[in-house]
């Protein structure tokens, strides 16, 4: 594995954003491992996010510049730190993020932020997918910006799950919008790291069993 997907795995789980357990994916899901950018809780620990999205963000797009969006709740902070990341190498974009009402007073509107224009290319910044809900729920939100479009999605973690059919969620996602869907690490690096660890073997086998029925076939 690179040290990089290593180090960042590490992170996540110092952070408290990688838990193993019992938990309830937004798909209904019942998982053995749960992602939550949510508990995100310093400067330090967004700084660190950040950084490593704008790595993978510079691997896979280069230095074109787009527009940041950053779904509420969790994406919000997300699009922030990367927007940060990106700006102290080099890349100053912006970004923007939605409102979970429409506000009708003052500036109104669902959108906060950069506003989009004709001909800009957009990244959503997300936490993880698992059955591509929360994507599918941003691309709605969206189609209301007019003649722009989604160049690429960017997530903590590819869990390599099923999502409609026996695709991974990330690759139906990219077939059904047209864009695709990048992570720092999947799944099976999680699993490489914990096996690293024999205290981690439960961990692992609730994981490969767990894969055994929800995993992707292609």
């Amino acid at each position: 594995m690179e040290s990089y997907k290593r180090e960042f795995i590490k992170f996540l789980e110092s952070a408290g954003v990688l838990k193993f357990g019992d938990f309830t994916a937004k798909s209904g899901r019942k998982i053995p491992y749960f992602i939550n950018a949510g508990d995100i809780k310093t400067g330090e620990q967004i700084r660190k996010l950040g950084e490593f999205y704008a790595k993978a963000y510079f691997e896979k797009i280069g230095n074109k510049k787009t527009v940041l969006y950053g779904p509420a709740y969790k994406g919000i902070p997300i699009a922030v730190s990367v927007a940060v990341a990106l700006s102290e190498n080099g890349l100053d974009v912006p970004f923007f993020f939605n409102r979970k009402e429409e506000k009708d007073h003052g500036e109104g509107g669902v959108f906060v932020g950069y506003k989009p224009t004709e001909g800009e290319e957009i990244v959503i910044v997300e936490d993880v997918i698992t059955a591509g809900t929360a994507i599918r729920e941003s691309m709605s939100i969206l189609s209301s910006l007019k003649d722009t479009k989604v160049a690429a999605t960017f997530v903590m973690v590819d869990r390599k799950e099923k999502g409609q059919t026996d695709k991974s969620a990330m690759a139906e996602v990219g077939e059904e919008f047209g864009f695709p869907v990048y992570s720092v690490v999947d799944v099976y690096d999680i699993i490489e790291y914990l096996e690293e660890d024999p205290e981690n073997y439960e961990n692992v086998d609730r994981i490969k069993k767990y894969l055994e029925v929800n995993g992707a076939k292609a």
